[in-house]
């Protein structure tokens, strides 16, 4: 993926800042130990509503996603490579290969709804990165492995920092606008955005119960 030095330095900065307060934030559940590109000080992470620079109920979205977001990367502070790879069984999924699932889930509601392309529209690129992650089961077991743990936060990140520069540059008025085609009814990208939070929060039962069954963490 071609980054750019002012992509680069803005997301080296975000990553930075935003490792620095929350390693010393609170959050309601305990210690908030690790989050990817938050945005958020440490004043108003637990403050869900409108956020500036955005649009009242974008930023009021944002503000529910930094949250979740921070929330699903605490049980994986620390995780090794070993950690990240390892499998309950021959069915599941590692943890490592989720993170990635989560960052590929976003990229499609991103070329989806900024880009408007309907379900399967990948290109060659976001095919050869995301797919696998997208899809899981036997291919992602194969597949993806042998990646730390910042090798999959730097994936989220980037992918959060497109979405957030996509929603600094819409309204309300987007966000409310009702697809009447998609799979499950009548839906619009609110509906569809929240649905990319709520995707994470499944997932982070999934991270605490895996990482409970890990040896070394158990």
């Amino acid at each position: 993926m071609n980054i750019n030095k002012e992509q680069f330095d803005r997301r080296k900065f975000i990553k930075k800042a935003s490792l620095a307060t929350l390693g010393t934030t609170g959050l309601l559940m305990g210690t908030q130990d690790i989050s990817a590109t938050p945005l958020m000080s440490q004043n108003d992470m637990n403050i869900i509503g409108p956020k500036e620079g955005y649009s009242p109920q974008i930023g009021t979205l944002v503000s529910m996603m930094n949250w979740m977001r921070s929330v699903i990367l605490m049980p994986v502070k620390g995780m090794s490579v070993k950690d990240l790879d390892f499998l309950v069984d021959d069915k599941a999924n590692t943890i490592g290969a989720m993170l990635w699932h989560l960052a590929a889930t976003e990229r499609f509601y991103q070329i989806h709804t900024f880009e408007g392309k309907r379900w399967g529209n990948w290109s060659a690129k976001d095919k050869k990165e995301w797919s696998v992650a997208s899809g899981l089961g036997d291919k992602a077991r194969k597949k993806i492995k042998g990646n730390t743990l910042e090798f999959y936060l730097e994936k989220l990140d980037t992918v959060r920092a497109h979405t957030l520069e996509e929603f600094a540059k819409r309204d309300d008025e987007w966000l409310m606008t009702v697809d009447e085609k998609w799979p499950w009814g009548p839906t619009n990208n609110y509906c569809k955005w929240f649905h990319v939070c709520e995707h994470e929060s499944n997932h982070n039962g999934q991270f605490k119960f895996i990482k409970s069954r890990i040896p070394s963490k158990g």
